[in-house]
């Protein structure tokens, strides 16, 4: 089957209109920053209409507004199917669906707000088919069930429609368990009608069979690949856990539960998102045409308590010497970033670094999904946003990062550099706004200089090398390296200053580092951490700020030995 696209165009008061393709999927319309299809008028509610493209079949469902969705001059009552060219008048505006133009493709999954299950199902009492096993009579029923509950509740338009959240999981509560109660003379022997209600409820309004493990603190990522396979990593180590999804509809319905509040989308002209949960934990999905496992799932967990610098000693991640350090570093309002691979816990570290902030400064975070948990007082959230359907509405991290600057910052601290708005961060740090944060992608501290003149030049300005190592050199002070190693431990590796630039080349030296030894036989790292020998240049600065530390942690004799 092709994969098919439509162009809808909207005609404003006046008589101008704007046209754009639209692939399969749902779209909200209405007022709101979060609406597919945004219109700006005060007859428009915030959340006024639900327009659905599948195939060749489209509808539009009205969400009880005041004003009321029409076509062709008739008020629509629910959901209405509709032809190609029809016109829909919501206020003053009038949007209409062109004839799809298909577009060779692999078969497309079924969009993501879609909350049925597949309409030939097997009836209730229905034996499985042959071959089948326990696990797919089970997935059958709970299709079932599902489709039910949606029909009976029409649970899309409630949470379409913002009911308050307490209230939608009630109704959906007691209509589940009316269901059951009907058909539990006809379920199969050995399902417990408890434990289907929970799973079907889990299902349709939170996170399906995910949510155990993300009540689980020893659970750190949930990795779903297809509706068929959960992962989860706990204890450092992959497992299996045996949990599926109904289908890929399923996961597709939870991924767009995630990204919808927070004003995200993905479909198939945005096949992938990166998202946050409300606790902070962070998400990254991806769907057709990219997987083509199914829709992947991935989840990264942050503790329901935000990590301390003893949590951090305690893990063996550092030691209480580089955690002095680094104390120090931020209260002499020193530049530091913190660099190290996918999953070494970079944003972890740089939240208890942030910890360390005083509380008299006016702090600004910036980040793609926010995640970081500070705990001062005076502290501005800065998130940026994507594109909405037409392309258009775009905040990136380097917009955030630029007018941060108007903002009167004491400290700014940017959750991730990875691209242009490197050069903005640098040149913030070099215009008065020292003591700033930031994280990076890097295999080691060197290649965090490296990654930096490369990032400068995305910004798209043609500065000469040279001129690009002296911004690295006067900005950054000090590179915390952050490493995860086979038993799933993460470790500072290497704490180094940046010296300054001899020549062309920019000069560092390490102060702190971490030294495998070896394996125990069950296959935990062995090491010690121990400082270089080399003193920081601006120790001398620490007496004059009104600080002190204890010079002898530099001492290279001086060493601390873990996991002996």
């Amino acid at each position: 089957m092709n994969q098919e696209t439509v162009q809808i165009e909207i005609r404003r008061p006046g008589g101008k209109t704007t046209s754009f393709d639209a692939e399969p999927g749902i779209y909200i319309v209405g007022r709101d920053d979060d609406c597919a299809i945004q219109i700006q008028h005060d007859e428009v509610e915030g959340r006024h209409a639900i327009l659905t493209l599948r195939g060749n079949e489209f509808w539009i469902e009205d969400l009880e507004s005041e004003a009321g969705t029409y076509v062709e001059g008739m008020r629509v009552q629910g959901r209405r199917a509709l032809r190609p060219g029809q016109a829909i008048t919501v206020g003053p505006f009038v949007l209409t669906v062109a004839a799809p133009a298909p577009v060779p493709e692999a078969p497309a999954p079924e969009p993501a707000a879609v909350l049925a299950p597949q309409e030939d199902a097997a009836p209730w009492d229905a034996e499985a088919p042959e071959g089948d096993d326990a696990a797919r009579r089970r997935r059958t029923v709970k299709q079932q069930i599902h489709r039910e509950l949606v029909e009976r509740l029409n649970l899309r338009r409630l949470s379409a429609s913002r009911i308050n959240r307490e209230d939608l999981r009630s109704r959906a509560l007691a209509t589940l368990q009316a269901i059951v109660r009907e058909v539990g003379p006809r379920l199969p022997e050995g399902m417990d009608p408890e434990t289907l209600i929970t799973e079907v409820f889990d299902e349709a309004l939170g996170l399906g069979p995910l949510e155990e493990f993300l009540k689980d603190p020893e659970v750190t990522e949930i990795m779903v690949n297809g509706h068929e396979r959960v992962y989860i990593e706990k204890g450092g180590r992959l497992i299996a856990t045996g949990r599926t999804f109904m289908d890929d509809a399923s996961v597709l319905a939870i991924i767009e539960r995630i990204v919808s509040p927070i004003g995200r989308r993905i479909d198939e002209s945005q096949p992938y998102v990166d998202a946050r949960l409300p606790d902070g934990s962070r998400v990254n999905a991806i769907i057709h045409p990219l997987s083509l496992v199914g829709p992947c799932l991935t989840i990264r967990k942050f503790s329901k308590e935000p990590f301390t610098d003893r949590d951090l000693i305690r893990l063996g991640t550092m030691t209480e010497e580089i955690a002095e350090f680094a104390r120090v570093c931020v209260l002499l309002r020193k530049n530091l970033v913190v660099s190290g691979g996918t999953g070494c816990g970079k944003t972890t570290l740089l939240n208890v670094l942030s910890n360390y902030l005083p509380d008299t400064d006016r702090i600004l975070t910036i980040e793609d999904a926010a995640e970081l948990r500070l705990g001062q007082v005076h502290v501005v959230r800065l998130e940026a946003r994507p594109p909405n359907i037409e392309g258009k509405g775009a905040v990136t991290i380097r917009d955030l990062v630029r007018n941060a600057l108007r903002m009167r910052p004491d400290r700014i601290v940017v959750g991730e550099c990875r691209g242009g708005e490197a050069l903005d961060m640098l040149q913030a740090m070099n215009t008065g706004h020292d003591g700033s944060l930031t994280t990076i992608h890097a295999n080691s501290p060197r290649d965090v200089i490296s990654r930096l003149e490369t990032m400068v030049l995305m910004s798209g300005m043609d500065l000469p090398v040279r001129a690009i190592r002296e911004q690295i050199a006067s900005a950054i002070d000090v590179i915390v390296h952050e490493a995860r190693f086979s038993d799933g431990s993460r470790k500072i590796t290497r704490v180094t200053e940046v010296v300054g630039l001899e020549g062309e080349q920019i000069t560092l030296q390490d102060l702190f580092e971490f030294r495998q030894t070896g394996l125990d036989p069950k296959g935990t790292v062995l090491g010690r951490f121990r400082p270089t020998g080399g003193i920081p240049t601006f120790l001398e600065d620490v007496a004059s700020r009104g600080l002190s530390i204890d010079r002898s942690i530099f001492d290279p004799l001086k060493e601390r030995r873990t996991n002996d």
